[in-house]
Order: structure tokens, then C-alpha cells, then sequence
């Protein structure tokens, strides 16, 4: 008997978010049966999953030729470079990632999956409403693998940041990480460190570590497996990018009991509820990567931190009630197979 078989592309290699993505999402679909190639050309197979943009259109627009089903799974949109000056080599890539998208959602796919509800409204604003059906996915975790095993140290708070890079336009990440921590610092009733998570230039880690007024620690980059540790360590993740799509750090925090603190751009106030963490308004505009005002999300992240076992419990059943990766597969099966 002939296996249920999808192909999922472009194979990305690396961090971030699409990455985490295939792989938690081909070891769940592989798990219930289905098989998975990375290669087009490896055929048969029943629908085609196109993991945001890829450079392969005309091959995809053969297989649907043929029969095959395109369904696109789309993230946000590349805009920092618009705002920001950043290498002309970034911003020529940036647009032109915008127009893959941009294209395969107008032209090629079948069946878009939208990773919230944000993400949805952003792209219809920006490059127009269609009629393709859709569906919204946010993302997911084995709550199993990303679940509360240890306990916290009670001798000092530990505010975590988790991005794959700060570094490229999105420097102001560490900007808002560290006005936070400078911010709350003085209003608890325990010393307060931040660790960072992620690939950072000897430059800025220099530069921010001057103006940090709590210790700093720079992990680099980390092994997937080491992230719930590293959450289970922590007492509050601060999701440092603006206007992100659907952080899997704020999943995968959610997931291990670990509250998240944030500003309400993108679709922060949409994952994290007020049992889970502390959304505050950015204070300024956001999209003209103004600062924000800080005041409001440091008394927030206190009250995270002072009260963390009742955020702990309600940030793991926000995600035990939203994000089950079970649940996100079923509905990425349903728009491939039907």
C-alpha cells in the first residue's frame, strides 16, 4: 500500500523560524504516516507545501500543471529595510523575497495558511485581498518535548531573549531588551540578570553590555534541544521583534510555563493572554521603529516576575489549550490532502 506523500520546500538550513518549522512539522506529519520529501523532483507525491518562498517556481508550476496541490505557508512581510539603512545588497534580497512571496500567493497557490491572524490582515493590506482560500495556523510545539520539568532559582530573575539573529535592522531588539531590564531592575525585590539568545556581532554585544545596568549573559547560538533548559531556567522571555508573524520562541515559552512580556505589535496580544504574560502599548510608532515607552511594560514585567508560579501555570495552559502541535498538523493535512 502506496503512503500518503507530501513535498515540503525549499529545505532551509540554519535558525529561525522556518527552520524550527520543517522540523517540527515533518517530524509530526512522519509520525502519523505521511511521508515527506525536500525534493521535487522525487516523485509521486500529493500536494506541494511551500514554506513561505522559494527560487524553484518553475518546477512548482509544472507539478500543479500535472496535478499536484500548492499550498503556501506565509510568514510576515520584509519591511525594516524600508526604515532603516541597511546594505543595499539586504534591501535589494529583502525585495525581492517580497516578490516570491508576493507572487506565489497571487499566482501559484491553491490554499494559503496564514500564521495568525495579523499576518493575514498585513499581507491584504499591503499587496491586496484575494480570493484564495485560507486558513490561520498558528504555530506549534510537541508539548511533550517543550513542557515545565525544573525549578527556577529563587535567588535572582532571569529575563530570557530567544531570536535567531539581532543583528541586520534588528538591532533594536537588544535596544528595547536592555531599556527593559534598566527599567524594572530598581523595582524588585530580587536582583535581575538577561541572558540573550541568539547570533549577536562583538561589536553590540560590547555596546550593550556598557549600557546594561543588570548582569548580561550571551549565549550565542543554541542547540534546538537545549531551548526548553533554557526556558525552564528562565523567569519571563521578552519577545524583542516588532511586528513578528508568530515567534516560535513565544510558543515554545508558553509551552515550557515560561510568561512572556512583550509590546502589542505584531501578533503578540493575538498568542499571549493576560493569564500568560504582560502585552503593553508600544507607546510610538512602531513601524517608524520609533523607541517605546518603557514604563508601562516594566511595572508589566514586574508583576510577571513577583507573581511568576500563577504566570507559569497560565502561560502552560494557554499553550496546552492553543498550541499542541498535533492540532496545527491536522490543519496543515486538511489543506493538503482534504
Amino acid at each position: 500500500m502506496t503512503k500518503t506523500r507530501i513535498c515540503i520546500v525549499p529545505k532551509v538550513h540554519g535558525v529561525g523560524g522556518m527552520v524550527s518549522f520543517l522540523h517540527k512539522f515533518s517530524t509530526a506529519v512522519e509520525k502519523a504516516g505521511v511521508e515527506v520529501t525536500n525534493d521535487l523532483s522525487e516523485k509521486p507525491y500529493s500536494a506541494i507545501l511551500v514554506i513561505g518562498g522559494t527560487r524553484q517556481i518553475p518546477l512548482i508550476w509544472r507539478e500543479k500543471s500535472a496535478g499536484a496541490r500548492v499550498v503556501q505557508r506565509l510568514d510576515g512581510i520584509n519591511w525594516i529595510h524600508r526604515k532603516k539603512p541597511i546594505s543595499l545588497k539586504h534591501s535589494l534580497r529583502a525585495e525581492y523575497g517580497n516578490f516570491v512571496l508576493g507572487m506565489i500567493r497571487r499566482h501559484l497557490a491553491d490554499f494559503i495558511i496564514y500564521q495568525s491572524d495579523f499576518s493575514r490582515k498585513w499581507w491584504g493590506d499591503w499587496f491586496g485581498a484575494l480570493e484564495t482560500p485560507f486558513s490561520v495556523a498558528h504555530n506549534a510545539v510537541d508539548l511533550t518535548k517543550y513542557a515545565p520539568v525544573t525549578q527556577v532559582s529563587s535567588l535572582r530573575y532571569n529575563l530570557l531573549v530567544v531570536e535567531g539573529s539581532l543583528g541586520g535592522g534588528y538591532e533594536s531588539g537588544l535596544f528595547n531588551a536592555v531599556n527593559l531590564a534598566n527599567a524594572a531592575a530598581p523595582l524588585l525585590s530580587k536582583p535581575l540578570e538577561l541572558t540573550v539568545v541568539g547570533e549577536v556581532s562583538p561589536a553590540l554585544k560590547a555596546e550593550w553590555t556598557a549600557k546594561c545596568a543588570v548582569p548580561l549573559n550571551w549565549l550565542g547560538l543554541v542547540a534546538r534541544d537545549a531551548i526548553p533548559r533554557l526556558m525552564n531556567d528562565a523567569h519571563a522571555l521578552f519577545s524583542a521583534d516588532l511586528h513578528p508573524a508568530c515567534p516560535n520562541s513565544v510558543i515554545e515559552s508558553l509551552a515550557c510555563g515560561l510568561p512572556v512580556v512583550s509590546y502589542d505589535t505584531g501578533s503578540l496580544a493575538e498568542l499571549v493572554t493576560p493569564e500568560a504574560g504582560f502585552i503593553a502599548p508600544y507607546g510610538s510608532n512602531s513601524w517608524n521603529l520609533e523607541p517605546p515607552v518603557v514604563e508601562p511594560l516594566a511595572h508589566g514585567l514586574v508583576s510577571v516576575l513577583e507573581n511568576n508560579q500563577k504566570f507559569r501555570a497560565g502561560a502552560r495552559r494557554r499553550a496546552e489549550a492553543a498550541f499542541d502541535i498535533q492540532v496545527m498538523m491536522e490543519k496543515y493535512l486538511a489543506a493538503l490532502l482534504g
